[in-house]
């Protein structure tokens, strides 16, 4: 008898703004850290809460317009850190 092959299980990740489910690694991940650093994480593995956004200027943007990311992280987020998010997302 030949045994079934095993597949491996890709985690899946929802975006905060369109609500869409993708694999993890398609997502850009955006941490903040117990100091309060709002930061985008390439690795996806930093500490700290985490919330996904799809790798798209259109999601940024509707992020920052519906206040979607101060949402996830119950904080006010300043503009300078929104500018830093948005040339991370140019840079990937």
């Amino acid at each position: 008898m030949a045994q079934a092959v095993k597949t491996k299980k890709i985690p899946q990740r929802k975006c905060i703004v369109c609500t869409d489910r993708s694999d993890k690694k398609k997502l850009i991940r955006i941490v903040k850290n117990k100091e309060g650093q709002i930061f985008v994480d390439p690795t996806g593995k930093a500490n700290g809460r985490g919330a996904y956004i799809c790798q798209s200027m259109e999601c940024m943007e509707k992020a920052i317009k519906t206040h979607a990311l101060e949402r996830s992280f119950r904080v006010e987020i300043p503009s300078e850190v929104y500018d830093r998010l948005k040339e991370e997302l140019i840079k990937a």
